[in-house]
């Protein structure tokens, strides 16, 4: 598969995806830095400090053009504000991705996770040839869980205190799709009235 350098942008009925810029590291830390947000997720520091979303948003092009990560803004369409992010972590060896994402507690409970979430599983099985994407939750965040079973996911397994989150083991639950699951779903999704 032939692949270009410069991340693409994904457009779903209300949001557009693209790729971070540096003018977006105000909003980041405002929404990302949110306790509510950093407690459902497995990455996010808490307290989210001032300089980080600069840091994390200048890994981004380089980790596009190595193949190793595809992370998107997921904005409103409309008015292009910030709402989220959602990534790919590709392991091109294995041929597969670690699905992740977050969205800033004013927006929680209006279908944008799983909105973005439909659009980058496509891309990463159409446009990035992907064979398997993956993702996990904490099991205290059935939210997160019912997004990936919204995408047709498939559960696969509970990690028991797989993680310490703030100094307390966690489990997780881990969700995945194959591609040949996701084209099946996909084709039956376009016949349906």
């Amino acid at each position: 598969m032939v692949r270009t350098n410069s991340q693409p942008t994904l457009e779903t009925t209300r949001l557009r995806l693209r790729p971070f810029v540096l003018t977006d590291a105000d909003a980041v830390q405002a929404l990302a830095g949110s306790r509510d947000v950093a407690a459902t997720t497995l990455n996010i520091p808490h307290p989210y400090e001032e300089g980080m979303a600069d840091v994390w948003i200048r890994t981004h092009a380089p980790g596009f053009e190595d193949d190793d990560q595809a992370t998107f803004a997921v904005t409103l369409k409309e008015s292009e504000e910030l709402v989220g992010a959602i990534s790919l972590q590709i392991n091109r060896v294995h041929g597969r991705a670690e699905l992740g994402y977050w969205i800033g507690v004013p927006f929680w409970n209006r279908g944008y996770a799983t909105e973005a979430a439909r659009a980058v599983l496509r891309f990463g099985f159409k446009e990035l040839g992907l064979n398997r994407i993956f993702a996990m939750h904490l099991v205290r965040n059935p939210a997160s869980g019912r997004v990936m079973q919204k995408v047709e996911m498939h559960h696969e397994a509970r990690l028991r205190q797989h993680i310490n989150k703030w100094g307390s083991f966690e489990d997780i639950d881990l969700y995945g799709i194959l591609a040949e699951e996701w084209r099946t779903g996909d084709r039956t999704r376009a016949n349906s009235p």
